[in-house]
């Protein structure tokens, strides 16, 4: 089941960019485990959108609790709400 993540970031840029690569590669792990569906920032700075694959939301939680963003202090906020996908359009997916 897919459970979307709107999650808040701290508004110090500094740390965001300090922790992003450990973060990143903390999604790509997640990816390759089919527990990711899809991630970004938003283009305002406020924080991002994480598409995890999970059984249920405790476990979205954890994966949440356990991204190197969140431990450096990062995440500050976050909204977990089951997703389901109704359309989605290939052509307009990132390449790459």
């Amino acid at each position: 089941m897919k459970f979307a993540a709107l999650i808040e970031y701290s508004k110090d840029q500094a740390l965001v960019s300090a922790h992003r690569p450990a973060h990143r590669a903390y999604l790509t792990n997640l990816v390759e485990k089919n527990q990711l569906f899809a991630s970004g920032p938003t283009e305002d700075n406020f924080g991002a959108l994480i598409v995890y694959e999970a059984d249920t939301p405790e476990a979205v939680e954890a994966l949440i609790r356990a991204d190197p963003f969140h431990a450096a202090g990062v995440f500050l906020n976050w909204t977990v709400r089951p997703w389901k996908v109704v359309f989605f359009n290939a052509h307009l997916a990132p390449k790459g």
